[in-house]
């Protein structure tokens, strides 16, 4: 069908990248997590807490799902990468919608803080990341 160049056999025997910034993700939202939810407890109570708390779980397990599909695309092809990349964002911020849709009407959370901290867990997670590979970058070690 199609021969694999060089690069891409090369890539497909390495470890996976994507999955290690995906790990690394999670492990800062030990933090961010607690955080937010301590947030919603003092702005709107247990219910808001509850509500943090299942965004920060969306959140973490979009991180994980992104990098374990991205690493899987990077062993097939870079055409392979480059399609899971584009589509697969599209495709993952559906299932987050999808999956805050289903939760809030089936278990009883507070909406708003729902979405807030999906919102607020995404963008910091996503630039507690980006801060911690420019200073690898730089030779900091953040």
């Amino acid at each position: 069908m199609f021969e694999r160049s060089d690069a891409e056999d090369f890539v497909a025997q390495q470890r996976p990248v994507e999955l290690d910034l995906a790990k690394s993700t999670v492990r800062r939202a030990v933090v961010v997590g607690p955080i937010l939810v301590a947030i919603a407890w003092l702005i709107r109570g247990w219910d808001g807490a509850w509500s943090a708390a299942l965004g920060v779980a969306i959140v973490v397990g979009y991180y994980l799902i992104s990098g374990t599909f991205l690493a899987m695309a990077a062993r097939i092809s870079f055409a392979a990468y480059y399609a899971g990349a584009l589509l697969g964002f599209i495709v993952r911020l559906g299932l987050i919608a999808a999956t805050m849709y289903l939760l809030a009407n089936i278990l009883p959370v507070d909406r708003v803080v729902l979405g807030v901290s999906v919102v607020v867990a995404y963008v910091a997670l996503l630039i507690l990341e980006v801060k911690a590979l420019a200073g690898k970058r730089r030779g900091d070690h953040v």
